[in-house]
């Protein structure tokens, strides 16, 4: 299906801060009903700059020159009152942390429902198997808290639709989701578009998910020149007091050789959890046994839902584990965090699937990575700026994006100020979720190459919750593979591992 009457057109779109700092440089980009327009290029090229100026959502005070026309409207100059009005009943964008907007008080039902233009519960549940939701979990009685990354992800795409948008703006929607249920995601989305009119926008890194869907392609320029990553400082100490430099010896390539005679840092034995309460409570994590050793990198895959955010969670104390034991460095470790010490706290550090949620928007990124160094007072103040350069340094962003705040990052470059701000508390057990879901290939080797440099020179133990296969044969030295429904889980060997 198509129309001579574009659903929105920007021609040479460039949008840079008030510093003069360029976010877009020159996009223009012609958007059909009935079509698929994927976008595409590194991280921070301004794919998520593009799809928030189609929704009129830009930094404040950012300077803005060329033409953009959605729906019928400027839709930059557009007063409150009347984009409200557009976005409620004609527009739906989906960031790339979705779940961020779901009312944490909400149960799943009134979350889509709230501006459905059908109610019924029949509508309901055709939406949930839209998107490949469980109708017979009663999963439309919990609360976002009670589902899995993925699953907001879904949920927040259902509610989006049930709006029935002329326009659709996705950014990474299939990040954090398995194999099986991107191309479920990727042929729903060729299929709304196609059957009902619909001009969907996605961005993505992901090659195989924009070859399923799309019709057309823009490729994005960096805004700015690409920066290497950069091996950065000691971010990591042992449990023992050390600096770590007689860590991993002889490493091949990005595996670390763990050998059965190194004593774990983090110990797990049948530890269980579950999520919800009352009728909605389940299950989702039961006899778990894991030995997480210094230098090491453990993976831990399975299908969306099958608990593996709640796996780390539990490990960092931020959701009560139902049974089980958990040491750390031999020693017996709450499962609690208000019962841990502050070393404790320090040692086993989170990056969350999703940055935004995480990083406080009234913060700078210096703020937010001065903020660990005061807590912990492993830095002295007069030396804090420089080591929050050398974070930065680290995870292969500029030194001057120190005064940028979350909401001008491209999510990419949230997730590696996510990740500088776990380093900078100088962890023995870095847990990882998802971590490379929102960069460019290039980008997430590099993030992976600096995690693999921390681990051999410091013994820093890894955790990296994934989906990427490629990842896992070329990075981990064991991995957990958690299971939907069946046999408990147990860890397996990785193929060429040590």
């Amino acid at each position: 299906m198509s129309s001579t009457v574009p659903t929105a057109r920007l021609t040479g779109l460039t949008i840079s801060l008030t510093d003069g700092t360029p976010l877009l440089t020159g996009a223009s980009l012609t958007l059909e009903p009935g079509r698929v327009h994927a976008v595409t290029g590194p991280s921070g090229a301004g794919k998520t700059t593009l799809l928030r100026a189609l929704a009129g959502a830009l930094p404040p005070g950012a300077t803005v020159t060329g033409e953009l026309t959605v729906l019928g409207h400027d839709i930059l100059t557009l007063a409150p009152e009347p984009l409200r009005r557009l976005r409620r009943e004609r527009l739906a964008y989906l960031g790339q942390d979705p779940g961020s907007g779901l009312n944490p008080r909400m149960r799943v039902e009134r979350l889509i429902t709230e501006t459905a233009r059908d109610r019924s519960r029949t509508a309901l549940l055709d939406l949930l198997q839209q998107v490949r939701l469980p109708a017979d979990q009663q999963l439309e009685r919990r609360r976002p808290a009670a589902l899995s990354g993925g699953q907001q992800r879904r949920v927040a795409l259902a509610r989006a639709l049930a709006r029935r948008p002329d326009l659709l703006l996705l950014d990474e929607p299939t990040a954090g989701l398995d194999t099986d249920l991107r191309d479920e995601i990727a042929d729903l989305v060729r299929r709304l578009a196609h059957r009902d009119g619909i001009a969907i926008a996605v961005s993505s890194h992901d090659p195989h998910f924009v070859a399923r869907c799309t019709d057309t392609t823009l490729a994005l320029r960096a805004a700015l020149p690409p920066r290497e990553t950069v091996p950065g400082p000691s971010c990591a100490t042992g449990l023992d007091g050390t600096d770590g430099t007689d860590g991993p010896k002889g490493q091949d390539g990005p595996k670390g050789q763990v050998g059965p005679d190194r004593v774990a840092v983090l110990t797990v034995r049948s530890l269980g959890a579950h999520v919800g309460s009352g009728p909605t409570r389940r299950q989702v994590l039961s006899g778990v046994d894991l030995d997480i050793r210094r230098g090491s990198l453990t993976a831990v895959v399975g299908p969306s839902g099958c608990g593996k955010t709640t796996l780390l969670r539990a490990l960092a104390g931020l959701h009560p584990a139902g049974a089980g034991t958990l040491a750390l460095d031999g020693r017996p470790l709450s499962g609690t965090l208000r019962r841990r010490t502050r070393d404790q706290l320090r040692c086993i550090q989170l990056v969350p699937q999703n940055p935004l949620g995480a990083l406080n928007p009234a913060r700078t990124v210096a703020g937010a990575l001065t903020r660990p160094l005061e807590l912990h007072g492993s830095t002295p103040r007069e030396q804090r700026a420089a080591r929050v350069a050398e974070l930065l340094t680290a995870v292969g962003l500029p030194t001057d994006f120190s005064t940028r705040y979350p909401h001008e990052l491209s999510g990419g470059q949230r997730q590696r100020v996510s990740i500088a701000r776990a380093l900078a508390a100088e962890p023995a057990v870095l847990l990882c979720d998802e971590v490379t879901s929102a960069l460019d290939a290039a980008t997430a080797d590099g993030v992976m190459a600096l995690l693999g440099d921390l681990r051999t020179a410091r013994g820093l133990a890894v955790v990296l919750v994934t989906h990427d296969l490629h990842l896992v044969d070329a990075y981990a030295d064991e991995t957990l593979a958690l299971p939907g429904t069946g046999p408990l889980p147990v860890p397996l060997p990785v193929p060429g591992g040590p």
